[in-house]
């Protein structure tokens, strides 16, 4: 009796889980499934529009969008604050270098140049070190977006870390010459138009940038040289140089007489229209400078503005030897003689020798017999 409604009842019993399970697969849970990190705003959603999936990804998107824009921000609020700071350092320190020059300057001409050559130094400091800075304030605001947005910062990283090894053992006088470029700039060592002397290179330089300097010779040969390799630096052209003239006279020549000459001719030169904008004080003869094996040489100097020493000293010399000549003071120069003979005249005066050696019984000749 039992057996004929039994298959009845399991349908109808698989029939009801069937609509108990549809049913509780199409009622949403009273609490969506949000993450610890974005809870607060996954809730939030989930409250104002009751769907769990907007609310979970309102939670990620959302959350992740404002943690990039809050590093952005205060990537940004840094770079700010940095290039003050070295706006205002830059500015301290070349104002105290500025203000220390201006001080020995001449004329408003080369303060003017001072205070120009300094704001170029400046600027070219500052964008550096804005440059450097930036560079480094932007690259870990990325590392640390690229960490919100998920992606395993593990290899990046140990690639960057090969990649500075390979840079720093292959690009060793690359970063040599940068850094001594910072530096060059920053002490104001030299700039465009000085005639500095670098050791194998000396000339006028035309241009200066943080890996070379390119200078001119007086050839019109243009070298390039990495500010690395320059060892030692003579400037030439900073606020004032100094004409250096030696004059050698002979030994029987009135010494004091031709220092009275010698100094007639610098202070007519020092009172002269067209040089004397260049010469800053009144030329000295400063005496003896040595006693040679042809001359007694004398020595006078001028102080002149930067790189008219040459101008100055060529026209000097031009005027001194104008001095000496008028007043019959002899310069000394070598001299030499030369005695010209052909060949007839040299045998007939070796015959003639050997004869009288011969008759005067000369022991390295032999005894006539």
């Amino acid at each position: 009796m039992l057996t004929q409604p039994l298959p009845q009842i399991i349908g109808i019993g698989s029939l009801f889980a069937r609509q108990v399970g549809e049913t509780a697969a199409s009622t949403p849970d009273d609490v969506p499934d949000c993450e610890d990190g974005n809870s607060f705003i996954c809730e939030q959603v989930y409250d104002q529009t009751g769907s769990e999936a907007a609310a979970n990804w309102a939670g990620v998107f959302l959350d992740k969008s404002l943690h990039i824009l809050l590093v952005l921000a205060v990537a940004l609020i840094a770079t700010w604050f940095v290039r003050r700071a070295i706006r205002k350092t830059v500015s301290g320190i070349t104002g105290n270098q500025l203000t220390m020059k201006i001080a020995t300057a001449r004329d408003a001409e080369r303060s003017t140049q001072i205070r120009e050559r300094a704001k170029q130094r400046a600027e070219t400091i500052t964008h550096v070190l804005n440059s450097i800075s930036a560079a480094i304030i932007w690259t870990i605001a990325l590392l640390l977006v690229l960490g919100q947005l998920g992606i395993n910062l593990g290899p990046l990283i140990a690639g960057a870390g090969i990649a500075g090894v390979a840079l720093g053992f292959g690009a060793q006088s690359l970063v040599q010459d940068f850094i001594a470029g910072i530096f060059m700039v920053a002490e104001d060592q030299f700039g465009v138009g000085d005639i500095v002397d670098l050791g194998e290179a000396t000339g006028t330089v035309e241009r200066v940038t943080l890996r070379t300097t390119v200078l001119r010779d007086i050839y019109g040969t243009v070298w390039h040289v990495p500010n690395g390799q320059v060892q030692r630096v003579g400037n030439k052209s900073q606020l004032w140089a100094v004409a250096l003239v030696d004059v050698g006279i002979a030994y029987g020549a009135d010494v004091d007489a031709a220092s009275d000459i010698l100094s007639a001719a610098a202070h007519t030169l020092a009172e002269d229209d067209e040089y004397s904008t260049l010469i800053l004080e009144e030329p000295r003869v400063l005496g003896v400078q040595a006693l040679d094996a042809d001359a007694v040489t004398l020595r006078m100097s001028i102080k002149t503005k930067p790189a008219a020493q040459f101008v100055v000293q060529r026209e000097l010399n031009r005027r001194i030897k104008e001095a000496l000549d008028a007043a019959g003071i002899e310069i000394p120069y070598p001299q030499r003689t030369v005695w010209m003979r052909d060949e007839r005249t040299s045998r007939n005066t070796e015959t003639e020798g050997k004869t009288a050696a011969e008759a005067e019984g000369d022991p390295r000749r032999g005894t006539p017999t």
